[in-house]
């Protein structure tokens, strides 16, 4: 069976049927990308990320990389296929055309790096990283730093990372100890130990620019005093070539639980006194400037859980179709069946596919979301889109990744004890999408920030804007016959929802602050599920129309699929969040009351 990596008839359904991205070549900056070419586009993508990159995933896995001396090595294949990316000017897809980059939509970005990222994930974690450091270039570098370094970055010539981790400074990133010293040409002497850092070191480029977060000396202590450093591996010349090692040493990488084939690195700045770096942005305003990247991380990260979800459902649908095992529970005498017949594995099925479909659309959505922000020239919508994506940043890192997990874990089990075994994709699926709750920012810490911030923003306002989009979506869908019902259930459960969310919002001010807060993981998924569900009855809308218009034979069956998707999650997910939703409103003091002793474990 020839693997595959997605569905492409759910691409082009969410794509152009849902949101209609076509219309974005209605814009001047997007002219270029109408449907045709678009499609053009994901077309090679997938040539690319099927016919190159995924044969690398499994050997790249069981090779891993290698550590001698200071020195790191990528998993062998892994030269060839950075080529061929770098070559095809994949990672600078979105940019300007003036920096080296493509123009294109960030939406189309979006399915090209689903393909990507499920077909290694490992391997595309090198560039992904290499993006959001030129991001910060771009945003905060003086003139000359963008003449030396971006052109360079956004072609994949050069890498990037991300400098934040340190042995005692994690979530908490304001306990860092590294330190920066001015000299007396403007430069700074770096210092410190980093650890965690994906891509920080290896052998496919020459050179490696690290965004470091540091303290100067005399800055005020926490993150009020950190500044952002670019520190390159090798220090660069006035005329753009590399110059001398700059004290960036690899002390050694993690053997991890999964991406094998990506250097989790230590780097050690400074040990011989000689590493040096240049300001990025304002002095004490490192990690304003460092979000920029963080949140583009987290939206990245995201959709690498997605990615790896779908890459697992893809996978476990075919192989159920093929798999005969055991007779037809009401046919016992006839022999075996595929066990894409069984009820059990129909319903794993069903929720992976509802978890795929719903997120595919969240992402894209997404997608369109920036886009729009770039094409229009209307300040007021403009904000209120920013706010928008600053809402669903924390849903598409937290509540993706963890869905992700779970669809991945349903796949080993549709597979049975072959998908404990490493003769089978889906084990090394959930294996990598494990990290993917932890960094750039714990879930728990996704849970907070929707809770504490993005629920306050603009007293509320935004987030009431976010919720009215659901309602309309709602309404829309009760006009509908197939789909008004399931508007209705939809309906409920945003009415409690934000019955909850008032409810919460009154006890975070009160006594019970606490015992609000002890609920923000519990709330990220049930709006998680919330969106989810959002995303679903939008389908089986669009789903509905289309069958309404007597549509091609081949697509009855798609359509149909796409109602019946939204109507096992809304008939059998949300009645749990419904449950959820009343356990958040009791805010039992369970988790505050218990003592540590009351744990065990001594």
């Amino acid at each position: 069976m020839a693997q595959q990596l997605a569905d492409l008839r759910d691409i082009d359904f969410a794509l152009f049927e849902q949101l209609n991205v076509e219309s974005l070549s209605e814009h001047e900056i997007f002219a270029d990308f109408n449907k045709k070419t678009i499609k053009m586009i994901i077309s090679e993508a997938r040539q690319l990320a099927i016919k190159e990159i995924l044969p690398t995933n499994k050997p790249g896995d069981e090779e891993g990389c290698t550590f001698e001396s200071g020195v790191v090595k990528a998993p062998e294949g892994f030269q060839r296929i950075y080529d061929l990316y770098k070559e095809g000017e994949w990672l600078a897809m979105t940019e300007d055309p003036e920096i080296g980059g493509g123009g294109m939509p960030h939406t189309v970005h979006l399915v090209a790096n689903e393909l990507f990222n499920a077909a290694n994930l490992s391997f595309m974690l090198y560039s992904g990283l290499t993006h959001g450091a030129a991001k910060l270039v771009e945003t905060f570098g003086t003139d000359e730093q963008k003449r030396l370094f971006l052109r360079k970055m956004y072609s994949g010539e050069w890498s990037g990372t991300m400098l934040l981790t340190e042995p005692e400074a994690g979530s908490d990133v304001g306990a860092l100890t590294s330190t920066a010293t001015r000299n007396d040409d403007g430069t700074y002497n770096i210092t410190g130990n980093k650890i965690f850092i994906s891509g920080g070191e290896h052998d496919l480029t020459d050179n490696i620019i690290h965004p470091v977060l540091a303290r100067i000396e005399g800055a005020p202590a926490g993150t009020k005093g950190i500044s952002l450093f670019l520190v390159p591996k090798y220090r660069v010349n006035n005329d753009g070539s590399m110059g001398e090692f700059n004290d960036v040493i690899c002390t050694g990488i993690e053997e991890k639980m999964g991406l094998h084939g990506n250097s989790t690195a230590s780097l050690t700045l400074g040990s011989k006194g000689n590493c040096v770096g240049t300001l990025l942005g304002e002095e004490n305003k490192g990690m304003r400037a460092m979000f920029v990247m963080m949140n583009e991380a987290r939206q990245l990260v995201g959709q690498q859980g997605f990615s790896l979800a779908t890459a697992a459902y893809i996978s476990a649908v075919n192989y159920a179709r093929e798999r005969v095992q055991s007779a037809h529970v009401l046919k016992p005498k006839e022999g075996g069946v595929p066990i894409i017949q069984h009820p059990d594995v129909r319903r794993q099925l069903l929720i992976m596919k509802a978890y795929v479909d719903s997120l595919r659309s969240l992402i894209y959505f997404s997608g369109t979301i920036f886009d729009t922000i770039k094409a229009t020239e209307n300040a007021e919508e403009k904000q209120k889109l920013e706010y928008l994506v600053a809402i669903l940043t924390p849903i598409i890192k937290g509540y993706i990744t963890d869905k992700a997990l779970e669809v991945t874990s349903h796949g080993v089990q549709v597979y049975g004890g072959y998908g404990y075994t490493k003769e089978y994709p889906v084990e090394q699926y959930m294996r990598d999408c494990r990290i993917l709750m932890i960094y750039e920012g714990t879930n728990g810490i996704q849970a907070l920030d929707l809770f504490q911030r993005k629920l306050r923003m603009e007293n509320g306002k935004p987030f009431m804007d976010f919720l009215a989009r659901i309602q309309r979506t709602i309404d829309q869908a009760k006009s509908v016959g197939a789909t008004r019902e399931l508007a209705s259930r939809l309906q409920e459960t945003l009415n409690n929802y934000q019955e909850i969310i008032v409810t919460l919002g009154k006890a975070a001010a009160s006594d019970k602050a606490l015992n609000a807060i002890a609920q923000a993981t519990p709330l990220l998924e049930v709006t998680g599920d919330l969106v989810a569900a959002w995303m679903l009855l939008w389908r089986a809308e669009v789903a509905t129309r289309a069958l309404e218009d007597k549509p091609k034979k081949k697509d009855i069956e798609f359509y149909k699929g796409q109602q019946k998707t939204a109507e096992y999650f809304i008939t059998s997910v949300l009645p749990v969040t419904m449950g959820k939703l009343n356990a958040i409103a009791g805010m039992n003091a369970a988790v505050l009351d218990i003592s540590e002793d009351g744990f065990g474990g001594l």
